[in-house]
């Protein structure tokens, strides 16, 4: 059945095209009695509004891009119900698409949301990310580009982010002043930057406390999943007997460097005492319960679809836009891993 037009509506009411489109629009300069006929026919026709042909004349789409490394991520999840939240506050709908960690398909995602003319996109790197030219494009096509949690420090866009430097530090400290005088790391892959920095704030803790680093008790994940927490676990106690803490880059393998001593009967926090990081819903229920370092990822969802917001209207009221960075607050939270 063929959808219904302006110019149907308009025929049979023998009006023009122009009053049946102010009428729809409420219109002040139509009257009561013909707003009321070409409502009244429109719902009898089941007429909706050619979308396309509007975001033509308005040039947007109502539609924003977001690419992820992982959906099923806890983390990412609570990213996605913020940006979500928002965009439909806003009127807008989101394209939601997964990167899989690999940059070939990241950026036949970009492309592809480029083609599809969105009106923004957000992005998290994945953790193959080493070339931006795909960023780039972005850039200069000047479609409103937020960047979160894994990013690109040198492209010139608005960011939200956590200091994950910092953070480490403080989890790492938070290890040295619960007593452990051996630490080791188990950090994530040479690329994304949070790793880096995770990665040096580890390091920076133990200096500041005298501790020797010793790169024989850094361990790097190739793709942060449980089964490398166990196959880390049981690695550092066998090669390192005597390490007494272990600062992990995210709380999915840190619960499987716990499951490993829970089979293997090293005792938590007795032997070893263990921090994440993310305060993932799984932290609060492996035992023993898993201290972490507290992200705020719907938070940092919300606050990503703000600037890109803000980015948007911009635009759209040709006003000049500057690229901000907005950094989120994190926190320790102490569970029995480390008490």
């Amino acid at each position: 059945m063929r959808e219904t037009t302006l110019k149907q509506i308009a025929e049979t009411l023998g009006i023009s095209i122009t009053t049946v489109s102010k009428a729809l629009k409420n219109y002040p300069d139509v009257s009561a009695s013909t707003k009321k006929a070409v409502v009244e026919l429109a719902e009898k026709l089941n007429y909706t509004p050619n979308t396309f042909a509007v975001n033509l004349r308005t040039r947007e789409s109502k539609t924003i891009g977001l690419i992820i490394p992982e959906v099923v991520h806890h983390f990412f999840s609570n990213v996605i119900n913020g940006i979500i939240a928002e965009a439909e506050k806003n009127g807008y709908l989101v394209i939601i698409l997964q990167s899989n960690e690999s940059i070939e398909l990241e950026k036949k995602q970009v492309e592809h949301l480029l083609n599809k003319r969105v009106d923004g996109i957000i992005l998290s790197l994945s953790n193959e990310s080493n070339d931006d030219n795909h960023i780039k494009e972005i850039i200069k096509r000047g479609i409103p580009f937020v960047q979160f949690d894994k990013i690109a420090k040198l492209i010139n866009s608005s960011k939200v982010i956590i200091n994950d430097q910092k953070a480490a530090f403080e989890a790492t400290e938070h290890l040295i002043k619960k007593g452990c005088k051996k630490i080791a790391h188990i950090r994530g892959p040479v690329n994304p930057q949070n790793a880096i920095d995770r990665f040096l704030g580890y390091k920076k803790a133990l200096e500041k406390y005298n501790i020797p680093f010793d790169y024989n008790l850094v361990y790097t994940c190739k793709d942060v999943v449980f089964e490398e927490g166990i196959e880390f676990a049981k690695q550092i106690t066998q090669q390192h007997p005597d390490v007494d803490g272990v600062f992990i880059i995210t709380d999915l393998v840190a619960v499987g460097f716990i499951a490993y001593c829970n089979e293997n009967n090293i005792k938590i926090p007795e032997k070893i005492k263990v921090i994440g990081f993310s305060n993932w819903f799984m932290s609060k229920v492996i035992t023993p319960k898993l201290s972490t370092v507290d992200q705020p990822s719907f938070e940092m969802g919300v606050k990503s679809f703000d600037l890109l917001l803000e980015e948007m209207n911009a635009r759209k009221e040709q006003k000049p836009f500057y690229p901000k960075t907005i950094e989120l607050g994190t926190s320790i939270i102490e569970r029995e891993s480390s008490k």
